[in-house]
C-alpha cells in the first residue's frame, strides 16, 4: 500500500479516489493535487512510483492542512464554541444536531439509539 503522510491509501483504487482517504482531502482537492503534479487521475495507486508519491506528499504538505493538524483545529474550534457558551457550543455539549436540523424526529446519528421511557405502573391494592 502506498503511504502518504502516514496514511495507507488503497492500492486498487484510482489515484484521485485513493487520495480522499487522507483526512482533509476531498475529490476537488485531490484533482487539483494531481493536476499540479501532472499525474493521470485514472492511474491506480499501486502503479505510482516513489518519485510520484514524494511529489504528491510535497504538494499536500505545502498547500493543504490535513490529518492531525486539521483534526486539532476542528476540536479547538468546537472547544471555543463550548467555552463561550454559544448556542452551537451548547448543542455540541448536549449531543444534538448543530446546524439547524430538526430534532423532534430523526437526528438519531447525533442523539444515539432510542431510549424508551416506560410509564409508571399503578400500585396494586393491598389485600384485605
Amino acid at each position: 500500500m502506498p503511504r502518504i503522510l502516514g496514511v495507507d491509501i488503497p492500492r486498487e483504487k484510482r489515484t484521485d479516489i485513493a487520495l480522499t482517504y487522507i483526512y482533509g482531502i476531498g475529490r476537488a482537492t485531490s484533482k487539483k493535487i494531481l493536476d499540479a503534479v501532472k499525474i493521470d487521475p485514472a492511474k491506480r495507486a499501486k502503479d505510482l512510483t516513489e518519485k510520484e508519491i514524494s511529489e504528491i506528499t510535497e504538494i499536500i504538505q505545502k498547500t493543504v492542512k490535513t490529518e492531525g493538524d486539521l483534526r486539532r483545529d476542528v476540536q479547538q474550534n468546537i472547544k471555543r464554541l463550548i467555552d463561550i457558551r454559544s448556542y452551537r457550543g451548547m448543542r455540541h455539549v448536549k449531543g444534538l444536531p448543530v446546524r439547524g436540523q430538526r430534532s423532534h424526529t430523526n437526528a438519531r446519528t447525533r442523539k444515539g439509539p432510542r431510549v424508551t421511557v416506560g410509564g409508571l405502573q399503578k400500585k396494586a391494592p393491598a389485600p384485605k
